[in-house]
């Protein structure tokens, strides 16, 4: 069965408090090479059947109004994994 995989993430100018706590562990173990971590979401919607442009939309709709807040994150990516 096909996957729909919608990639949600905070706003850019909203703080990310779990990034910034990613960061700063990077720091304390050594990493180097990364400026920043933002941490965000990703859901896998299971498709029964064909994935059309009718489903598609679908999926963009339920990202926009209920897998996401519009105050503070954008839906970044919605895209079909086979």
């Amino acid at each position: 069965m096909p996957t729909i995989v919608v990639d949600v993430m905070p706003k850019p100018e909203l703080l990310d408090p779990q990034g910034k706590a990613v960061s700063g562990a990077f720091a304390r173990l050594g990493v180097e090479g990364f400026s920043d971590v933002r941490i965000g979401k990703r859901f896998e919607l299971t498709v029964e059947g064909e994935v059309t442009e009718e489903v598609l939309a679908e999926a963009r709709r339920i990202a926009d109004e209920v897998l996401s807040n519009s105050v503070i994150e954008d839906v970044v990516g919605i895209e079909v994994a086979e």
